[in-house]
């Protein structure tokens, strides 16, 4: 097969290392791509939401399967161009990439599906001093959530009336998400543990991949602002068994029946974000797509030809027996630019990235990179995702592995995290003490 992926970060750069994987995989391509996918593949200078662009090359270059990485394209109908066209194509609908394009859509979707998350009130921008007045009914701590794609910074969580209403100035006044602010999600809330779970479906079958746990804000110990993910390992303790088997019957299934039943069949994989709560499961959020970095950790454990799976969710004849798992962790830590997730310099040379080797256990998947004149350099917020994968080790050794491995690599102002895997590590020793 030849294949295209679309997208530029460090969830592209893990689909295209375990795609080179496959005996059936001839020749990949990427749009756009970084320094570190450029290693598997070819690069396409082609932004993400140029659909027609993407579709002549799909058709001149003979791609037999396209991997939609990041959601724009997905929540702009990318989909449905290429399978207008007859080409072939890994992704859900417009209509079904509503679930993550719109958080008064997906909001909505669980009320009418008795999917099980925050109570929540939806509002347009319009209505400020509405909004205002609705806020001061509320016991804080409460969220707010531009309805758009936000880039993974549009829920802003208030732990006072004046942190909501800073919040609310934000993006109705400053519009700081700006017309994914129009609508907004006022919601409870949530006090418990997140964890990720991905699903692969064609819309009629599904099969799940390992959980994950993200950590979503920028300090130690779940901290300061919001960011697009400081790190993940997989499998997250959290979700036993029991646990998974709630989440398969009250949110996996009805998610599915639902957008089938609404006319939007659900194609692709889906990630359901949770908060494992004192009182039960709550879906906090959907997306339509891989998350990042979590990418970075579920895509190393699958054990099965990658391409072939996506291909026959494409095809509609996903056979879910097929999708196999190896028993191992991984953890993956991401390097960040200085003052990411606000104001950070570009441009900083990074070295020691030939000091870790997959033989190790240990891949570097690039974020933020760019190759300059031979010079691998920084272009983004979150430039590398530092990740070990134990096949032998347990989660507590594959997390000394995966700080061994950042300790090898430097650029000027890097930042991470140090306590990545940390609550998993209070699970496992809660479980041998209750053994």
């Amino acid at each position: 097969m030849n294949i295209l992926v679309i997208g530029s970060g460090g969830r592209e750069h893990a689909l295209v290392w375990k795609l080179h994987q496959s005996p059936s995989v001839k020749k990949i391509f990427c749009a756009p791509g970084n320094a570190g996918i450029e290693q598997y593949a070819e690069l396409v200078q082609l932004k993400p939401t140029d659909i027609k662009g993407l579709i002549k090359f799909a058709s001149e270059k003979n791609i037999d399967l396209t991997v939609v990485g990041s959601e724009q394209p997905l929540v702009e109908g990318l989909v449905d161009a290429f399978e207008e066209k007859g080409l072939k194509i890994f992704g859900p609908s417009k209509a079904a990439a509503q679930l993550e394009g719109s958080k008064v859509f997906s909001k909505d979707f669980m009320a009418r599906h008795n999917i099980p998350t925050a109570k929540y009130r939806n509002f347009s921008a319009d209505e400020y001093d509405i909004i205002k007045k609705y806020i001061d009914t509320i016991n804080p701590p409460m969220v707010l959530k531009a309805d758009g794609l936000a880039a993974g910074k549009g829920v802003l969580i208030c732990n006072d009336r004046q942190e909501a209403l800073a919040a609310l100035d934000e993006i109705v006044l400053q519009k700081a998400f700006g017309t994914a602010g129009q609508k907004i999600v006022v919601e409870e809330f949530l006090t418990g543990e997140e964890a990720s779970i991905f699903v692969l479906s064609d819309g009629e079958r599904f099969a799940l991949l390992s959980s994950a746990q993200d950590h979503k804000r920028i300090l130690d110990g779940d901290m300061g602002k919001n960011t697009g993910g400081m790190g993940a390992y997989s499998p997250a303790p959290v979700v036993t068994e029991k646990i998974l088997q709630q989440v398969v019957q009250q949110v996996v299934i009805p998610t599915l029946n639902g957008m089938k039943q609404e006319g939007a069949p659900y194609r692709g994989c889906l990630y359901v974000g949770l908060m494992i709560t004192a009182g039960g499961i709550k879906v906090l959020e959907y997306n339509c797509r891989f998350g990042d970095p979590e990418t970075q950790v579920v895509v190393p454990l699958i054990d099965c030809d990658l391409a072939e799976i996506f291909l026959s969710i494409a095809e509609r004849r996903l056979d879910p027996v097929k999708v196999k798992l190896h028993k191992a962790a991984a953890v993956c830590v991401v390097m960040a630019s200085q003052g990411y997730p606000d104001k950070y310099q570009t441009g900083k040379q990074i070295f020691g990235l030939e000091n870790n080797k997959m033989e190790d256990g240990i891949v570097v998947f690039h974020a933020g990179t760019r190759n300059d004149a031979g010079k691998i350099v920084t272009s983004g917020g979150r430039v590398l995702g530092v990740t070990a994968i134990g096949f032998n080790d347990e989660l507590e050794q594959t997390i000394r592995n995966a700080y061994s491995a950042v300790g090898k690599i430097s650029f000027d102002g890097a930042y991470y995290r140090s306590d990545i895997g940390k609550k998993a590590l209070k699970h496992l020793c809660a479980g041998r003490e209750n053994k």
